[in-house]
């Protein structure tokens, strides 16, 4: 957080009455709404919502038909006070049949997040794509479930979700979407659309009340091998702490013809504590 803005006003400042997650400012700078709110500080950018800007950035730098990407990690360099930032975004390692980009975004005059993403070449292997991951129950035949309300903030609260049979502590089972566009007035792409719902993942099979403890992700790098479909996205996911304060989340993200990435998130876990 920056010294001369508290975090009062920093949620003041966020516009209320878009139908957006960020607005777009130019040269990648954006603003963020209400709808990007984390879930334990309603002053900070949820990561999920920023994982997907910074998806869109990646994709739309030097743009390829040949290449897709195939990899993201993001790594968060801690607390995202939810104001303006900029996303910048070059080529690391050019290539004809690999690529690695490197993204960054600066809040103010402090770089917030660093990611890579590598685009590997596109080849027609139709004839030998399979896979073993169990497919999702179709969510339109599942209840709504409103078992996210142990979360706060604006970010989950844009969410719609539907249970999974098999759901509970350290176990995430769920499909969620949002009606709301990443950005506004930008074509976003599908893949970026996804990735921006990605971080929910660690918070759909908490082990333990997230009011009680906090197990935040330092980081989320998530594997791609077939681009999704827009709509629904399912995750399928474990949750394990060890004892000294380390975990691990660990997704199978779905679409409608079933699953098209692998999340893993490194969490850091300790007591609530007092005051944030």
């Amino acid at each position: 957080m920056t010294a001369q803005t508290d975090p009062d006003q920093i949620v003041a400042d966020l516009p209320t009455g878009e139908d957006a997650y960020f607005l777009p400012l130019g040269d990648g700078r954006y603003q963020p709404t209400i709808h990007i709110q984390g879930a334990w500080r309603t002053w900070e950018h949820h990561l999920a919502p920023v994982v997907g800007l910074v998806t869109h950035e990646v994709m739309r730098h030097e743009p390829r038909e040949d290449m897709q990407l195939s990899r993201l990690t993001v790594e968060a360099y801690g607390v995202m006070p939810a104001m303006p930032s900029t996303i910048e975004v070059r080529t690391v390692r050019p290539g004809r049949t690999i690529e690695l980009l490197e993204a960054t975004m600066t809040i103010g005059d402090r770089v917030v997040v660093r990611a890579h993403a590598w685009r590997i070449q596109v080849v027609d292997t139709a004839e030998v794509a399979g896979q073993e991951i169990e497919h999702l129950p179709e969510p339109g035949s599942l209840p709504e479930w409103d078992g996210m309300h142990m979360w706060s903030g604006g970010f989950i609260s844009s969410l719609d979700f539907k249970e999974i049979e098999g759901h509970g502590p350290g176990r995430g089972r769920a499909w969620l979407r949002t009606d709301l566009p990443l950005v506004k007035d930008q074509e976003v792409s599908p893949i970026a659309a996804a990735l921006g719902l990605s971080d929910t993942a660690n918070g759909i099979g908490p082990r333990k009340d997230p009011r009680e403890w906090m197990f935040p992700n330092v980081e989320i790098s998530i594997h791609i091998w077939r681009q999704p479909e827009p709509g629904w996205v399912g995750l399928d996911g474990q949750v394990a702490w060890g004892p000294t304060g380390a975990g691990l989340t660990s997704t199978w993200m779905h679409d409608a013809h079933g699953a098209f990435a692998r999340i893993e998130q490194s969490l850091t876990v300790r007591p609530m504590p007092a005051s944030l």
